[in-house]
């Protein structure tokens, strides 16, 4: 480090949304010549905490000090002009404008009232080198890579005169070398004095360029902590909530026994090879019928993005997948849906439900569409179904023309199920269905997972509550920074030996 102050002090931040308390009291201190890790679950803070920092929300109390001075910037540019530049997983420039254009964009130099280009492609040709980086600048942004336009987004940033960065999943979209080549740029920033907050899910990462790591949970600090003296159990561990101590090998009072879980059947589908750049890692895959299989890992793992490929939403680029031992291509969630594949969201609020719909209209949209838009479901059997599933299900509703948006959250989860068990799917995919609902429609949604899986359909559970996945699982596919790194089965099924294998590996 260059200096022990800090450069940049956070104390006692909190920041409430309606219903909501997004951040409690956190506090975070950076120092000059430090690569500083903010790390959490989702739901923790830590986009919260930034846009609070950089002045895209107005905190509620708490003071920030930027070398030694009190400031409250009220928008990123404000921020931006202090010192504190932030860069973004998804690159925040022109792709059809120039290097330079993107670099200089709205402040462009003049002279005489013109815009002075040749100043222009100077200071962007003066800006990059400062990252050893060569580039023809009056070619259009978009005819380079992404991690060459991160650069670029980074190379304004600093020409700010920025003595703070905010590196936001910069690595997301990266492979090995272009993350290896960011990273000789970050160590080299670090020793000009910036102080750099850096943002990821990637332990390994995490491990190889930072210097101090501050965990938040649900929008509280754990602490802060030196990279080098926390062992990545213990990260995992307080990152979910947990003490080690609470930890047996095999959490027999959650988990059912093996004679309690249905054995799965047949092989329903192969993965053989599947993979996207920048999203996931090659893998194999296999899932029975009447199995629940569980996908475990820290968020941005790869379990979402893995789910998202085997239901269609992204394109795989190599891989084959193959359902009743035939190859089958899952190109399109309506050609996932025709197979007999239904899918509920992580986040159910933008993916999931359409509020301004009725209850009654979110059921029945899945087998809707697997029906086809052009054979529509009349009234009166739209709302048998939705009465039968309100019923199934205990939706708690005045009746299913209520809409859905005035529902509590574990009730739209619970109509979002509904939606996909009325086009009585072979294989449901279910990502975080409880999270941010009461304990008792948790267990509901359990109970209802249990006895999916004995009638025979085969189920894909993401949850980062490890009890769950212990508890409803017959077997558990742990992912690590987007690799799957091992399955486990059985007895070998427990909190500890998970937390273990996201930590450690195999």
């Amino acid at each position: 480090m260059l200096e022990s102050t800090p450069l940049l002090a956070i104390r006692g931040l909190s920041k409430n949304f309606p219903g909501v308390k997004a951040l409690s009291e956190v506090d975070f201190f950076l120092k000059a010549g430090e690569v500083h890790s903010l790390m959490g679950e989702n739901g923790a803070g830590k986009s919260t905490l930034i846009k609070a920092l950089t002045g895209v929300y107005e905190r509620d109390t708490g003071t920030v000090e930027f070398e030694g001075q009190l400031i409250h910037p009220h928008s990123p540019h404000e921020a931006q002009k202090l010192g504190i530049s932030t860069v973004y997983q998804e690159v925040n420039l022109v792709p059809t404008l120039s290097v330079a254009e993107n670099i200089y964009i709205g402040r462009h130099p003049s002279e005489a009232g013109r815009i002075d280009w040749k100043k222009i492609k100077a200071g962007a040709n003066a800006a990059l080198a400062r990252l050893d980086l060569e580039l023809d600048v009056t070619q259009q942004l978009s005819s380079f890579s992404i991690a060459v336009q991160q650069m670029v987004a980074i190379a304004r940033a600093l020409d700010f005169q920025s003595k703070v960065l905010i590196l936001d999943e910069p690595t997301s979209s990266l492979d090995n070398n272009e993350v290896a080549r960011l990273f000789n740029v970050i160590r080299k920033l670090k020793k000009q004095g910036l102080g750099i907050i850096f943002v990821s899910h990637f332990l390994d990462q995490i491990y190889e360029i930072t210097d101090s790591i501050t965990i938040l949970r649900n929008g509280q600090l754990v602490g802060e902590y030196q990279t080098a003296n926390l062992p990545r159990m213990e990260l995992v561990a307080k990152m979910m909530g947990k003490e080690l101590t609470e930890f047996g090998e095999i959490n027999a009072n959650n988990n059912l026994s093996t004679e309690e879980k249905i054995k799965p059947r047949r092989t329903l589908m192969q993965v053989l090879g599947l993979t996207k750049k920048g999203t996931i890692k090659p893998f194999d895959l296999e899932i029975k019928e009447g199995e629940v299989l569980g996908f475990a890992g820290l968020l941005g793992s790869g379990r979402t993005e893995t789910a998202r490929l085997l239901f269609g939403v992204d394109k795989k680029d190599q891989g084959q997948i193959l359902i009743d031992e035939h190859q089958s291509s899952l190109n399109s969630p309506r050609r996932a849906i025709t197979k007999g594949f239904g899918f509920c969201p992580e986040d159910r609020k933008t993916s999931g439900i359409i509020d301004d719909l009725t209850v009654r209209e979110n059921i029945i949209l899945a087998l809707q569409a697997k029906q086809g838009w052009f054979r529509p479901i009349s009234r009166k059997k739209q709302e048998e179904i939705a009465d039968y599933y309100i019923k199934a299900l205990n939706i708690a509703t005045p009746n299913a023309n209520q809409k859905i948006k005035n529902l509590s959250g574990g009730n739209q989860q619970k109509a979002i199920i509904a939606r996909w068990l009325a086009s009585n799917p072979r294989f449901l995919i279910l990502d975080e269905p409880t999270r941010g609902i009461d304990v008792g429609a948790k267990a509901e949604i359990q109970k209802l997972i249990l006895s999916l899986s004995k009638e025979g359909m085969s189920i894909l559970f993401i949850s980062s509550e490890l009890s769950e996945v212990v508890r409803c699982c017959q077997r558990v596919v742990v992912w690590r920074d987007r690799v799957k790194i091992t399955e486990l089965s059985d007895n070998q099924i427990s909190e500890k030996q998970i937390m273990q294998t996201i930590a450690e590996g195999i």
